[in-house]
Formats: C-alpha cells, structure tokens, sequence
C-alpha cells in the first residue's frame, strides 16, 4: 500500500494540480474573472446569482380541435387511399363526422378509421369513440384520450421551453411541471424577465397556406369564409382569407435562422424544410405558380407573397419588419419546435442578486469555520498524521470547486450545505485510517507495518461507506429537481474527492514521508 512507482507520483500529482487550476477561476473576483472567459466557472443558482421566477399556466381549450385538425388529415388521406368516396368532412361541435356517398362501403369506412386510433395505454381505453349514423361516421373524443394528450401537451411544452432558453445562452434553468397544466421556469442570472417571456409567450405555430381565391372585401369586413376557408388578421392590418388546409407547418421546419434580406438589408428569417416539407412546399409553389400564398405565425399572417416561380430548394424567408433581436428570437422559437399549448404568466417574480451575495457570504464564513475547526482538531488529535490529512482536506476543497467548474454545475444555496456537509464527512475517512493505525500499533506492529495494514484494512470500510452515499446521491439528482439536485451535485463530487485524497493522495505523502524519514516508532 506505500509503494508508490514514480510514474504513479506523477499521475496523482498532474490530476491534483489540474483540478486546482480548474478551481481557480471560481475563487477569483469577478471583474478578473472576466479576463479568462475561455475558463470554466462554478456557475451559481438562481437563490445565489439572482435571475427570473415564472409559473405559466397552459390553455388547453383549444388543444382538443387540434387533435380533431390533426386526426382531419388523417381520415382523408386513409380513405382517399382505400378509394372510398366521402363528402362533408367536418371538425364541427368537438368531433369528426364525413359522409360515405356509398353506404356500403361506410362499415369499411368506420373499420378502417378504428386501425388509426390507438388506445391510451395497451389494453384500454381509446381516445376516441367511432359510431356510425345511417352512412355517416361520427368520431368522438374520449375523456381518457383528452387527459392522455394534455398530460403529453404540457410535457412537449416543457421540452420546448427548455430548447429556447438553453438557446439564449443562458446556464442551468430549472423548468420543472406543476401540477397538471402549470410549468415553473427559473433562470439564474436572467434579472430582465420580459425577454423570457417574450421568448416562451411565443406559441411558434408557423403555417403556410394558399390565399382563398374569389373573396371580396366585403366578405373580409364581415369575416365570412368561404367553405374550406378561414378569415385571419394581417399583421400589418386588414385581414386575409385563407384556405384551411396547410402546405407546410412549423413541424415540417428543419432549421431556422436569423439572416439579412439581400435587396433590402432588413433582418429576415430563412428557414429549411425537412425532406418531406421540402417536397410538399416544391409541389405546391409548382402548381400554383401566380397565386399568393400566406405566411401565418400564431395565426397571423406575416405576408402574402405571390409565387414567381417554382421554389424547389426547401428554403424560405420569412419577413416582416423585423430587428435583429426579434428575428433571431423567431428563429429560436421555430428551430426549438412550437408549443402545442398556449402558456400565460400567472406569477412573476425577479430574484436580485443581493440576497445571494449574503447567502454566499454566510456560507463561505460557515465553510471557513468548520474547515478551521477540523482541521485543528485533526492537528491535536493525530500530530503529524493530521497534518497530512489537512493537507488532503484543502486539496479536497479545490478539487470539489474544479470539477464542478468542469462539469458546467450549478451551486445553489443547498449546495452550499452540501459543500459544509462534505468537508466533515472527508474527515471520517482519515480518523478511521488513523485509528485503524494506531490499534495496529497497540498490537505491537512495527510502524511501517502497522501504516501498511491500517491503511489497507481501513479502505475497504471507506469505500463501502462511499459507495453507499454515492448511490443515494445519484437517486437525489435522478428523481429531484432544483435545489434537490444542487445538493446531490455537489454531495456526489464531494464524495468521489474526498475519497480520492484520503485513500490515494494522503497516502502518497504519508509513503514519500517514510520513505525519505524511516521513522522507528510512530506517536499517534
């Protein structure tokens, strides 16, 4: 256990400076701190940097003729497929209901939408009841199936918020889901919390549709559609008639970016198809060469350009009296994909960063103290031996803020208490060794027999403690979240360097000791 090969000396002593030089940029004031942007930094939570609370609440209302929308789509390609000819296709009054013009063929028709339909969970029920009236099909949906797609709304809502604000740059948010149809978004360092909102308000449904033909003015005024069509506000005024169904959707956009229109010089948004909304889009603009077509963000068109030509590249642009910022937030949004919900702020709240410099103060005083108050009882306790293990206990110390600086970690005030926490619990592992020596003494060992076998003999308890502190701190980062998790994070790297200076560093230095002092006797 004290034979150390020179090559072991080095690698130990590389991996320490290393996590000491990760920590120094952590410990420096802030304004030097900034000259080395290039090196990573313990980031702080939002209890210790400040930054933005919001709770959004989802507007579900609208999500069940989404689905009928959705499933719209799907009934008319399956039937056009299976040469079934249908007429009055309808999403009116919260279900979908066609005609089969052969009544024959209308127990086919129901059978065939049957097989589209997948029950909630394997075995029960489904999302939607299908009946038949005469020659029409009647598709209705389910309270399981409208519980199943919010429940799965508001978690492709929380993914997608996630996207846009990790897209800003910013570090460690916390969104979390709250009860059934609220989501808590918390972003550290964020004091100016209408960008945030901006960004997240923003539903993203982007569509492109083919202008209604033949609509007059007077219609627009009233807000009569004609059948397949819809009237939608312009956003530069006035309002448009446009066809119901879509050429492409936002869902259909691989990427979107923030970019300067050649001609004009004013910010735009160009975005890019995936193969199958590139084919779609080329196909349309090759059939309706001449006719306008609408650009509709949340519902409202931004443009109608008409089409010059066929557009074959799977490309478009997107302008409409843009800055800078807010294109590149729309890019944002689109690239992240849309909400499928609707979210509005029910609770706002700014975290300034004066309570989290006196948390951080507190804290580094409680760190100070306890460290010292160790360290001297190690010191009166085991001599020479606790100088050694004080030693390893600062090393430790660096070690924890080096390797968190290196894995992007968040140090909330939790954290914190972790990180006081910690520093007692590295000490265990010295006392046991140092105990474990000093009755190896007592049974009239020599003293490098008696360090040889206390430290091998102690490792073992050591690691097994470890190990089980470890498991229980990655099950308190798996299964929590917030301040839950700062607290595992640092818990779980405290345990690992902890374990590494009191086994293999403190030992190091107990072996080049002996090596170079050959003690006779040992006071312990």
């Amino acid at each position: 256990m004290l034979n150390f090969a020179r090559w072991q000396i080095w690698g130990i002593t590389l991996i320490c400076l290393f996590g000491v030089l990760l920590a120094v940029p952590s410990l420096l004031p802030s304004n030097l701190a900034s000259q080395v942007p290039w090196a990573p930094k313990v980031n702080l939570g939002l209890d210790l940097a400040g930054g933005s609370h919001l709770l959004l609440e989802a507007d579900t209302s609208s999500l069940g003729q989404q689905r009928l929308e959705a499933l719209e789509d799907t009934v008319r390609r399956e039937l056009r497929s299976n040469n079934i000819d249908f007429a009055e296709l309808s999403t009116a009054n919260n279900q979908l209901t066609f005609l089969v013009r052969n009544p024959a063929q209308t127990g086919q028709a129901a059978d065939l939408i049957r097989r589209q339909t997948q029950p909630t969970v394997m075995g029960g029920a489904s999302d939607w009841t299908i009946s038949t009236e005469g020659n029409r099909v009647v598709i209705r949906p389910t309270e399981a199936g409208q519980a199943a797609a919010v429940d799965s709304a508001m978690e492709v809502a929380r993914e997608v918020i996630d996207r846009r604000i990790n897209a800003l740059g910013t570090l460690e948010p916390t969104i979390i889901r709250q009860g059934r149809t609220r989501i808590v978004v918390q972003v550290p360092g964020l004091q100016d919390p209408e960008q945030l909102k901006n960004l997240i308000g923003r539903t993203a449904r982007l569509e492109f549709k083919m202008v209604s033909q033949g609509v007059t003015q007077e219609q627009l005024q009233q807000g009569r559609a004609p059948v397949g069509s819809q009237i939608l506000p312009m956003a530069d005024g006035g309002r448009i008639a446009v066809e119901r169904r879509a050429i492409v959707t936002g869902d259909q956009v691989a990427d979107a970016q923030q970019a300067f229109d050649q001609q004009s010089g004013e910010p735009v948004v160009t975005i890019r198809f995936d193969g199958a909304g590139g084919q779609r889009f080329a196909r349309a603009t090759q059939q309706n060469v001449g006719r306008p077509f609408a650009i509709i963000l949340d519902n409202i068109a931004l443009s109608a350009p008409v089409i010059q030509e066929p557009i074959l590249g799977g490309t478009a642009q997107i302008a409409g009296s843009f800055t800078v910022e807010s294109a590149n937030q729309l890019a944002i949004s689109l690239r992240s994909g849309r909400l499928p919900v609707e979210l509005r702020v029910v609770e706002e709240r700014t975290v300034g960063p004066d309570l989290g410099a006196d948390s951080i103060r507190q804290g580094m005083i409680a760190t100070a103290i306890g460290a010292a108050l160790v360290m001297l009882f190690m010191l009166a306790t085991y001599g020479k031996f606790g100088l050694f293990a004080n030693a390893a206990l600062a090393l430790n110390v660096l070690l924890i803020l080096g390797w968190m600086a290196l894995f992007n970690a968040t140090l909330t005030l939790p954290g914190i208490a972790g990180f006081v926490l910690t520093i007692g619990a590295a000490v265990d592992a010295n006392i046991i060794i140092n105990e474990r020596i000093r009755e190896e003494l007592r049974r009239g060992r020599t003293v490098l027999d008696a360090i040889d076998t206390g430290w091998k003999e102690a490792s073992t308890a050591i690691l097994d403690a470890n190990i089980t502190n470890a498991i229980a701190g990655a099950l308190m980062f798996y299964f929590g979240s917030g301040p839950i998790r700062g607290f595992a994070v640092v818990l779980v790297i405290g345990i690992v360097t902890s374990a590494f200076t009191a086994i293999t560093v403190a030992r190091m230095m107990v072996a080049l000791w002996v090596r170079r002092a050959r003690p006779k006797q040992l006071v312990l």
